[in-house]
């Protein structure tokens, strides 16, 4: 498995009469490390101070990193940075005025009494908060903190950091301006109403970081008592994104939605939204598994979840776990744990498997141990080719819908969203390498949002018409 790499700054004295430079960078060599950049601080006839930036891969690098120079005879290890760190020093993101205020002219009219005049026009048409405050390009990231990225339930205070960045995300991609909010609170209860309670100021709500399957009641319920979009990404923005990439993979593999027999292992708020997704597509063929084995209909699950799927998937009652469920399937989407799926499971796939290993830091295989055996293969990770992203969703769905001033994100706007992602890359360019655009390409925020728009508008839930 590659080892994530951690980026970090140290500022060494070294004394030219002992040691020279080479001395340090054997020492960051035998830890695997990469030298990004030397910067000289300053030097004289017996010693030399420079900043070094490095990356050093695997876990407690800051540790070994100092340790390995600290050992090293006239190198003095000054001091040493997290580069990750000291971006997040004060946080990520910051509010800024639109106006200046300059004078008390400025001051009667951004602020009192001229500012009363514009509250009596919102109380005599609320509609007006869309043109008239910032509502119309706001979105509200609300987490509890309960199912942080691969970090589990580690509250609201350490999880302000992902929505943070998740509205950098937002601003930077579709200029969306993005407030995160982390409740301390997990009662489902308490989370529907203070939800609730903050829509007024926002044209919709991403919901994040939300265990299931208490997710899933939180968001069935805010969809049905709010008037403005609800979106859960870790349910919806995977769907999507695995969707558009499967379409792609599938032309390469010349097999059709329809026939192609898809296994979905790890029946979670991602594994269900992907599945609902799917069928939506025109999937006939689904079958789940999770840690008790294929879900089928007919057996009772504790979780209800899990109930509803096997009434709609597995249509042939198959029975057993992974390798009875896998054998002949045309399609492999991992959403559950490392380490799972073998050479073997692949091999007892039907000609041209299709493997998307989801699983997060490490895939359910990893891509050097299936890549003969596979026709295309993609993963959530960075460091491999056809990353599943929901960066490159989220953004664009929901300056969509922002844009068209949608009640809802329907199913009709998700499957025109995975659809627009696909579109991105020309059918003659899709190679087994390159069946998902990249997040940094510019086309993909714009396409989505306009299919987005016109899927609102077909299906009913627009309120603001474009021509």
């Amino acid at each position: 498995m590659k080892l994530a790499a951690q980026n970090i700054i140290v500022r060494l004295e070294i004394d030219t009469q002992i040691a020279n430079f080479s001395n340090a960078a054997a020492a960051i060599a035998q830890l695997q490390g990469d030298i990004i950049a030397i910067d000289m601080i300053h030097s004289e006839r017996d010693k030399t101070i420079r900043d070094v930036t490095v990356t050093i891969p695997g876990q407690h690098a800051m540790e070994r990193l100092n340790g390995a120079l600290q050992s090293v005879p006239g190198i003095k290890l000054i001091h040493m940075s997290d580069r990750t760190f000291l971006l997040h020093l004060g946080g990520k993101i910051a509010m800024q005025p639109k106006t200046p205020i300059l004078n008390r002219d400025d001051l009667s009219r951004v602020y009192t009494p001229d500012v009363a005049r514009v509250c009596k026009a919102i109380e005599e048409d609320q509609t007006k908060a869309y043109t008239l405050t910032m509502k119309r390009n706001s979105v509200a990231i609300v987490s509890d903190g309960s199912a942080v990225l691969g970090l589990g339930n580690i509250g609201p205070h350490a999880a302000m950091p992902v929505m943070e960045g998740k509205a950098v995300l937002f601003k930077q991609f579709a200029d969306v301006d993005a407030i995160p909010i982390c409740l301390d609170t997990q009662d489902t209860d308490e989370i529907v109403r203070t939800i609730k309670q903050l829509s007024p100021g926002f044209g919709g709500i991403n919901l994040e970081d939300i265990s299931a399957p208490r997710c899933f009641e939180i968001e069935e319920r805010l969809r049905k008592e709010l008037d403005i979009p609800v979106f859960h990404d870790d349910q919806h923005g995977t769907a999507v994104v695995i969707y558009a990439g499967l379409i792609n993979a599938l032309k390469l593999t010349g097999k059709t939605l329809s026939d192609s027999r898809i296994v979905i292992c790890g029946i979670g708020a991602a594994g269900t939204a992907c599945t609902k997704m799917l069928l939506a597509g025109g999937a006939r063929h689904i079958i789940g598994v999770d840690r008790v084995g294929i879900l089928t209909a007919g057996n009772s699950y504790s979780n209800s979840n899990w109930n509803w799927y096997a009434e709609h998937t597995n249509k042939e009652r198959l029975t057993g776990g992974l390798r009875e469920a896998i054998a002949g399937a045309d399609v492999f989407i991992g959403v559950s744990a490392g380490g799972i799926l073998t050479r073997e499971h692949i091999a007892s796939m039907a000609e041209k498997p299709i493997v998307f290993a989801m699983a997060n830091p490490e895939p359910e295989i990893l891509p050097e141990q299936a890549v003969d055996l596979v026709a295309v293969f993609a993963t959530g990770r960075s460091d491999y080719p056809n990353q599943i992203n929901n960066v490159l969703c989220f953004p664009g769905i929901f300056r969509g819908a922002l844009d068209s001033r949608s009640a809802v994100i329907n199913e009709e706007m998700k499957l025109a969203a995975a659809e627009a992602i696909a579109s991105v890359i020309p059918e003659e360019e899709l190679t087994p390498m390159y069946i998902i655009p990249s997040v940094f390409n510019s086309k993909v925020v714009e396409v989505i949002r306009n299919k987005v728009i016109a899927a609102a508008q077909a299906s009913g839930v627009a309120r603001r018409s474009y021509t």
